[in-house]
């Protein structure tokens, strides 16, 4: 096994983590729970998305939110932009790096974004191409890479091809995501090994949710492989409304103790990592998702 020595932890709680949850969280704790995130070591942070508060409540006033943050140094604030009006507006927000997000499976794409896979992509190029003017950094999700709630199995050739569009479309980094939380270690294996083809190893990442509770195997099979870039969610935050049963993402607390006891630099510190998601937690009225939380009594 080759482990990479550094490996860079997107933390998407505040955007991916919330975007679904019922209770309302107020703009001040969310700058809150951001700020905290920052002090506990998190360098790439997805703050918010400029979607409509129609169809996404939670992400209402992300421009507020970015006008309000008090911005570290060596941080990375990202939002998601959906469509041009969106980045548009990430960009007057001064969001320092956005992201585009597509499915591998078109039933999801339909009931997601309520387009097809090829459609989403055609509208995906202006956003990338004025991303690319302004000299910001963009990202594309690909959702539903190890199975589909409406689908079932999804082919890892299908995965390489929509990955490997986005890639051609210019992103700069494509994360994988696993949904539905079904994914396994065997199934990871050979999902990378066919997208890394397409596109390099070094710009792809992973994305885990973990409703099997295969998420923390998962990123140790991508991290043998030499995946650098890891998705996750302090205090398990997240689900997918479309999925049924969908749990939360990967918690950013268990996948720092997966890579404290792989010897591999991340930089976050846990026991504040851990103050923050008992802080989101009981704004949220639950305990921590994660594992390591428990464990350590920080819920």
């Amino acid at each position: 096994m080759s482990y990479p020595k550094k490996v860079r932890l997107v933390e998407v709680g505040p955007r991916d983590g919330l975007q679904n949850e019922q209770a309302t969280i107020s703009l001040g704790q969310r700058q809150q729970l951001i700020e905290m995130l920052c002090a506990a070591g998190s360098k790439h942070i997805e703050v918010g998305s400029f979607v409509s508060p129609k169809w996404v409540p939670q992400m209402a006033g992300t421009d507020a939110l970015f006008a309000s943050l008090n911005r570290q140094p060596g941080v990375t604030y990202s939002a998601l932009t959906p469509n041009i009006i969106g980045l548009e507006a990430a960009l007057a927000a001064g969001a320092d790096e956005v992201a585009v997000f597509a499915a591998a499976s078109e039933s999801f794409s339909q009931k997601n974004i309520n387009c097809s896979i090829d459609d989403s992509l055609n509208r995906f190029l202006p956003v990338i191409e004025k991303a690319k003017e302004a000299g910001i950094k963009i990202r594309g999700y690909v959702s539903c890479v190890l199975g589909c709630p409406y689908e079932g199995a999804i082919s890892p050739q299908q995965v390489s091809r929509v990955a490997s569009d986005l890639w051609d479309l210019g992103v700069e980094e494509v994360s994988l995501g696993d949904t539905i939380g079904v994914g396994t270690p065997l199934a990871t294996a050979k999902l990378l090994e066919t997208v890394s083809k397409q596109v390099p190893l070094a710009h792809l990442a992973v994305h885990f949710h973990d409703t099997y509770g295969m998420a923390i195997a998962n990123i140790h099979q991508a991290l043998s492989m030499g995946i650098a870039t890891v998705d996750a969610a302090v205090a398990g935050l997240g689900g997918c409304p479309y999925a049924k049963g969908a749990s939360g993402n990967v918690a950013s607390e268990d996948v720092v103790y997966l890579l404290n006891g792989l010897g591999i630099d991340h930089g976050i510190d846990l026991e504040k990592l851990c103050t923050a998601g008992n802080f989101i937690s009981q704004l949220l009225g639950r305990s921590s998702a994660s594992k390591v939380a428990k464990a350590r009594h920080c819920q």
